[in-house]
């Protein structure tokens, strides 16, 4: 289902779509984009979960970036659980930094403090999801897990990403796949 795939079979710059028996809580009804994924493993950012309780301003406070009046409506994402303090921001491919790594035509990553100033000052990216914290796979994980029917590949697209309704995010990932998660069973049935 949905399986494009660049020409190595790897998913990066997918959508991954957590199933309805996805046994970890973290991750339960998490949709997440895949930056990277190759025989050395694979990592993303959860794109549907808000961080409670920290805001940009806060992010841009404790960070001691010189800013006006900054956009209150920016979230900050529980990005995944490895490194959780830790910044990310996938953005619209607008913005381009040295350090900035490029995922496919679209879409870009940058993990330094400079994309926090460029927001801040209204300069960045015209789209961005800011996070902290990541997903990570090692080596074949993600491909045992895939197998094992605990996750969906869907393409990505910058609506998904980027959409403000965080809560339609899983369900939206799941009817570009042409499913109903109603009609999907929450547990494995027996022979």
């Amino acid at each position: 289902m949905g399986r494009a795939t660049n020409q190595d079979g790897y998913l990066e710059g997918q959508l991954l779509v957590a199933m309805p028996a996805m046994m970890d809580s973290r991750f339960a009804h998490s949709v997440i984009y895949l930056f990277a994924h190759s025989s050395a493993g694979a990592m993303g950012l959860v794109i549907n979960k808000a961080l409670e309780g920290i805001t940009f301003p806060d992010l841009i406070h404790q960070l001691g970036i010189e800013s006006g009046p900054v956009d209150r409506q920016i979230r900050v994402h529980f990005g995944g659980p490895v490194e959780t303090g830790r910044g990310f921001v996938l953005h619209s491919a607008d913005y381009r930094h040295e350090a900035t790594l490029r995922i496919g035509d679209d879409m870009a990553l940058t993990t330094t403090v400079d994309v926090l100033k460029a927001i801040a000052s209204g300069h960045g990216p015209r789209r961005r999801l800011l996070a902290l914290g990541y997903a990570g796979w090692a080596p074949g994980q993600l491909d045992t897990e895939i197998q094992a029917n605990g996750w969906l590949n869907v393409p990505a697209d910058e609506e998904l990403i980027f959409g403000a309704d965080l809560d339609r995010k899983w369900t939206e990932a799941m009817a570009k796949l042409g499913i109903d998660p109603s009609h999907l069973a929450s547990q494995a049935g027996r022979a």
